[in-house]
């Protein structure tokens, strides 16, 4: 079986559908698995939940998808994202709605995890050092666990007791053996590691490896919608910064 894991749409339809032409290029997946914020910050909400709907996928709920079901205050949001909140509420339909009341804040799927922020606190932790991993381990039962928020690629093991950060870089493929770890595959709509371009992983169960994959897209189409609908001008920059 063959799982493709995206994290992060961010509302960003150009880059999904990168992403989705660069899977099909790859030779397809069985499944695909969303770590949640499919919304937010990007100007084509309903187009992209609309997409993922016709697609064999699983998903769990983020952040931003459930401040723009008014499920979760945004007092905990900067000014950008909550401006980006407010116009993203007005462009779902009744049935993006209920496609996002509906997603899990955690899901099990064999070997494997899935949560948008971390074990412990599903929606709102970062995941970002080999401390915040390490305590984390104690809050999933299954061997793997997969993860988003951060918009980075990361890969945290424990490995005879201890939790370490390995290299996640496209292209090379992590064996998933014995030893637990923790997976973030990146950003697909907002990338912040530096690197602009889409980010997401490809998981067979039949070799047991993750590969990660970062895919340009029309950045500029998207920046442009994001000018027409009035979003913050900070979202708009930071796409061609990978920031």
């Amino acid at each position: 079986m063959r799982c493709a894991i995206i994290a992060d749409i961010h509302a960003n339809l150009a880059a999904l559908a990168a992403v989705l032409a660069d899977i099909k290029q790859k030779g397809g997946v069985d499944e695909l698995w969303c770590l949640g914020d499919m919304v937010g910050y990007g100007p084509d909400p309903h187009q992209c939940l609309e997409l993922l709907r016709q697609l064999n996928h699983v998903g769990v709920v983020g952040n931003h998808d459930l401040a723009a079901i008014g499920k979760v205050e945004t007092t905990y949001f900067n000014a950008d994202a909550v401006a980006a909140i407010q116009w993203t509420a007005k462009q779902l339909t009744p049935g993006d709605i209920r496609y996002l009341e509906n997603l899990p804040m955690k899901l099990e799927m064999g070997d494997f995890t899935l949560v948008h922020g971390s074990p412990m606190e599903p929606v709102w932790e970062y995941l970002i050092s080999t401390g915040i991993a390490a305590r984390n381990f104690a809050y999933f039962s299954s061997r793997f666990c997969l993860v988003g928020h951060t918009h980075i690629p990361a890969t945290f093991k424990k490995e005879k007791g201890t939790c370490h950060s390995i290299g996640f870089s496209p292209g090379i493929g992590i064996v998933l053996g014995e030893d637990r770890m923790i997976i973030n595959p990146g950003g697909v709509g907002q990338p912040r590691d530096g690197d602009p371009r889409a980010s997401y992983a490809i998981y067979d169960s039949e070799g047991k490896i993750m590969r990660l994959y970062r895919v340009p897209y029309d950045i500029g189409a998207t920046q442009d919608k994001m000018m027409k609908a009035k979003l913050p001008i900070h979202l708009v920059t930071r796409l061609q910064e990978g920031r």
